[in-house]
């Protein structure tokens, strides 16, 4: 295996209630929580969504880690490829995200826009 094949990027999202935010993720977007980890009251957990990795974690702001209701917003959009948009996006929005745009025809893809519960932005579609 070379050494580039192991590079990859995962996300992080910090938020103010990890515990939450994972099974909102479980419930609303199908993920899978693959390890968690709780001391001092602050969790993180691993959760995938098909094979696609990301963690999710409490505000540690001794670190500079800071979620988006502390920064006013976020700086990163998560994008989330899926052949069925609309049942993920309805079922995030049934569970507490807040929709910015519908699932619609943009160009190339059909994609709908929504901040979550924890104030991520999220882009749910699929290329056409």
């Amino acid at each position: 295996m070379s050494a580039d094949s192991q590079l990859q990027i995962v996300p992080f999202l910090v938020v103010h209630d990890a515990l939450a935010a994972v099974d909102f993720y479980v419930k609303a977007m199908g993920a899978t929580e693959l390890f968690k980890y709780t001391n001092d009251g602050k969790t993180m957990a691993k959760v995938s969504i098909g094979n696609s990795v990301f963690w999710v974690g409490d505000e540690e702001a001794e670190y500079g880690n800071y979620s988006p209701a502390t920064i006013g917003g976020s700086p990163v959009r998560m994008i989330l490829t899926t052949p069925d948009p609309e049942t993920i996006f309805d079922k995030a929005v049934n569970s507490g995200a807040i929709q910015i745009c519908p699932v619609t025809l943009e160009e190339s893809w059909k994609i709908g826009k929504l901040r979550d519960p924890y104030g991520h932005i999220w882009e749910i579609g699929c290329p056409l």
